[in-house]
């Protein structure tokens, strides 16, 4: 018996978990960091301190949520469709690289600046923080876009029926129907 891989569920799933990422990441960009300079300093550090505990779960979880569907979707599909699936997938580990080893090293030095030993250079650190942030909705949304272009891709262009799953068997010369109909030599 074949094995299926639901290739209509993984590219629901895809769409579903990397347009979350993007959106949450898009959002923040859009919404939060600016409001960051909008406030006292003490204000700013507190609350990102806040919202990084919470971030810390939800968007790295979002984060492996959207490889691992992804890495369905590059499996369920064939051709181009899973070109454009191992795309998103090469970038959403690329905003997963960047917020571990980018954001989330510049968020430790913040829990000790809202603890009161701000840094001499904490300006530059945080317009660090502002351009990894940057790349990360770059990325994300872009992943958000190659996703959607392989589901599109394989719902256009489904993969072909093998002759054994079709209920055609190959015999000397070509693939002809089953004799029971079942796909078994009767």
């Amino acid at each position: 018996m074949q094995r299926e891989i639901f290739p209509r569920t993984a590219a629901f799933a895809a769409q579903l978990t990397t347009g979350l990422l993007a959106g949450t990441m898009f959002y923040g960009w859009a919404n939060v960091e600016p409001t960051f300079s909008a406030v006292p300093l003490d204000v700013h550090l507190t609350f990102r301190t806040e919202l990084m505990k919470l971030n810390g779960v939800v968007t790295q979880g979002l984060m492996v949520a959207t490889f691992l569907a992804g890495c369905w979707l590059a499996l369920a599909t064939r051709g181009r469709a899973r070109g454009f699936a191992v795309g998103g997938v090469a970038l959403t580990l690329t905003t997963f690289l960047v917020t571990r080893f980018g954001t989330v090293p510049i968020h430790d030095e913040i829990r000790a600046w809202a603890a009161g030993a701000l840094a001499a250079g904490y300006q530059e650190r945080l317009a660090v923080w502002g351009a990894f942030n940057d790349v990360r909705v770059v990325v994300a949304v872009a992943a958000f876009a190659l996703t959607i272009a392989a589901a599109d891709l394989a719902r256009r262009h489904p993969p072909r029926e093998s002759p054994v799953s079709s209920g055609r068997v190959a015999r000397s010369g070509g693939a002809h129907p089953a004799p029971d109909g079942a796909g078994r030599p009767a």
